[in-house]
């Protein structure tokens, strides 16, 4: 457990487990999935498919009671992991503790996805600080780079090596935070389109005619004018009034972002599900749950909130 800031101790545990090959994978979270079904938890495993199989083969008949999910596919956006992930089992198990496995870290994870897995594994620490929540979150220390292991110690208050559990001197989830806000910048030749409160028609349509004109079609591009409409209309409201939206390709993607002059002050935006009698504060969540990858960059002279659609 973690220490809260008023000293006391948290009960919420958010341990990160380095492991080199498949035993030490086993070793590290078989056990860890026992122990919470015989103490009574709800147990779940959102990790990569073959690690979710391995898990799987190794509980043996104990797995039937263990919810599995394929982290490349919930997780692919790692914004959507806190809300769709994490907080939809946890809340669905209000009653006593809950237990977690949560690998959002692989090697096959792409240089515009790593900053935004970074926050996600910092946030975890204020979005569950204070339940009876335990996550444990593994990192395969013979594929990842040094920086994404060293970034663990930062946020993770324990890591557990070679079977040792040490408290992390770098614990900082809050510097990590602020190391990967990263400004974004878009190839010159991006497509853009200055918009105010009377122009967020015009907004989306712009957008959807160039994601279309990119290869953007069917349910995808439904997404791309929602988030849009979702965006656009949140920088008018609490952005100062207008903005700029701009679609590009990029590889097998297409990328939108809209800038305004408005400060997100909450990290956990978009990520804390809202209580079901609050009105608004969901925009940038749907955001979150339609794109494969969010990016965002924000300082008190504006924010860029940057999306990424598979084609």
């Amino acid at each position: 457990m973690s220490t809260t800031t008023s000293g006391e101790r948290d009960p919420f545990v958010h341990p990160a487990l380095f492991y080199r090959g498949s035993e030490q994978y086993t070793a590290g979270t078989v056990p860890f999935l026992l122990a919470g079904l015989s103490a009574g938890e709800a147990v779940a495993v959102a990790v990569p498919g073959p690690n979710l199989e391995l898990i799987r083969a190794a509980m043996g008949a104990s797995a039937a009671e263990v919810e599995f999910l394929d982290m490349t596919r919930v997780g692919r956006n790692p914004g959507r992991i806190i809300p769709g992930v994490l907080r939809a089992f946890a809340d669905a198990h209000p009653a006593g503790r809950v237990r977690i496995i949560g690998e959002p870290i692989w090697a096959d994870r792409s240089g515009a996805e790593y900053p935004a897995c970074v926050q996600h594994e910092a946030l975890i620490n204020p979005a569950f600080q204070g339940r009876d929540v335990t996550i444990l979150c593994p990192y395969d220390a013979d594929a990842l780079a040094p920086e994404a292991l060293a970034d663990a110690h930062v946020t993770h208050p324990v890591v557990i090596e070679d079977g040792v559990e040490l408290t992390s001197d770098a614990y900082d989830p809050g510097r990590a935070v602020a190391r990967y806000n990263q400004p974004l910048t878009c190839p010159p030749g991006a497509a853009s389109l200055s918009f105010d409160a009377d122009a967020l028609p015009s907004a989306r349509s712009f957008a959807t005619q160039e994601a279309r004109q990119l290869g953007l079609t069917g349910a995808r591009l439904q997404d791309l004018t929602l988030a849009v409409a979702e965006l656009t209309t949140n920088s008018v409201v609490h952005g100062g009034g207008s903005g700029t939206v701009r679609v590009w390709a990029e590889g097998p993607q297409v990328v939108c972002e809209v800038h305004d002059l408005g400060s997100l002050s909450d990290p956990l935006a978009g990520r804390r599900p809202p209580a079901r009698d609050q009105l608004g504060g969901r925009g940038l969540m749907l955001v979150h749950y339609v794109a494969d990858l969010v990016r965002l960059h924000t300082t008190e002279a504006g924010t860029t909130i940057r999306f990424y659609l598979d084609l």
